[in-house]
């Protein structure tokens, strides 16, 4: 029997959720998750020296700016309406300790000054790690632990604090301790308030996976390690969902204000359970380079809808909780928003 012959049967099915799919003004009507440009923060990478607009080749659209460049970006981006920028840094020299990263003169601290002067009224978060300061690559100092060489998770906690203290004498609005190390807010936290910046809130990269979705980051921050990896302190992607749990909730209770997931949506369980267990505490999750590169590579090949590969990707971001997206897309979600 061909469908067409087939009897149909009264009151069957009587319930269509197409109904709800059919007219396009009915879809808006239902929508539930929807972002804006001031729920995106946009990353940006500093290099010392003058008119350095080096392109990153892993992440099309994205450039290593020096100070002047960079106020160029800032004033091309101020009146998108983003929620903010991150600024991360390659310094002019390195070394062992990443002495650049404490300094007053270190290239955040004046990148921060650079945006301040620009646009005053441009969120400024500041990444607090050191692995794009040490010469060996690693986040910290390093030790010797259970006879092989890591990082000093103890001697790093002081060296973050100094940092961040840095930068939020520049005038850094936020501060976002990445490096996984273990009480590092509460030591940022002492720090700061010490030093009168009890103001200046934490936004802790709680849950940061070891993730092979950063490789297109570590050119563009030039923070590979030089000897082994990150997987003694950043979390195992095959760890029960609970241990990002407690990293969260131990970060909340040492002082932190906000609270990040990383990558995206590689972790989007994570960010649901961080949301339904922590109801009130913002939570931000990193749209991170892997995740962006990759379909931007698709799309130059003409695999995919850029357009509509990212905002369908930062839509479930959303609607699995995160109320912040860090993004190399923020710029154009911004133009997108704009045209719509």
């Amino acid at each position: 029997m061909r469908p067409d012959d087939a009897p149909s049967v009264p009151g069957f099915p009587t319930t269509r959720l197409r109904r709800l799919r059919y007219h396009p003004g009915v879809r808006r009507l239902v929508r539930e998750t929807t972002f804006s440009t001031a729920n995106l923060i946009l990353p940006l990478f500093v290099r010392p020296g003058q008119g350095v607009r080096q392109e990153i080749a892993s992440m099309p659209g994205h450039f290593q700016l020096s100070p002047d460049e960079l106020a160029e970006e800032i004033g091309q981006i101020a009146g998108l309406g983003l929620g903010g920028v991150l600024l991360f840094g390659i310094p002019a020299a390195k070394d062992p300790f990443g002495s650049d990263a404490m300094s007053n003169l270190g290239i955040i601290p004046e990148a921060v000054r650079v945006v301040k002067a620009t646009a005053p009224d441009v969120l400024v978060i500041t990444d607090v790690c050191f692995c794009e300061y040490t010469d060996h690559g690693h986040c910290g100092a390093l030790g010797s632990t259970g006879g092989r060489v890591d990082v000093d998770n103890d001697r790093t906690l002081e060296m973050l604090g100094y940092q961040a203290l840095a930068h939020a004498q520049a005038g850094a609005d936020v501060v976002a301790p990445s490096g996984m190390m273990d009480g590092m807010v509460r030591a940022i936290r002492r720090r700061l308030d010490a030093a009168g910046f009890s103001h200046v809130p934490i936004l802790s990269y709680a849950a940061k996976y070891a993730s092979s979705f950063y490789g297109p980051f570590r050119e563009a921050a030039e923070s590979a390690p030089r000897f082994g990896d990150r997987r003694s302190y950043q979390m195992d992607p095959a760890a029960p969902p609970g241990q990002a749990l407690r990293e969260v909730e131990l970060d909340l209770a040492e002082g932190a204000d906000l609270v990040m997931v990383k990558p995206a949506l590689a972790y989007l369980d994570i960010i649901r359970q961080v949301r339904d267990r922590f109801p009130g505490v913002p939570v931000a999750a990193y749209n991170v380079s892997g995740e962006f590169s990759m379909v931007k590579a698709a799309a130059r090949l003409g695999w995919l809808d850029e357009k509509a590969a990212a905002m369908e990707s930062l839509t479930a971001i959303r609607r699995a909780g995160a109320s912040i997206i860090l993004t190399y897309w923020a710029k154009d979600v911004a133009r997108w928003l704009m045209d719509a």
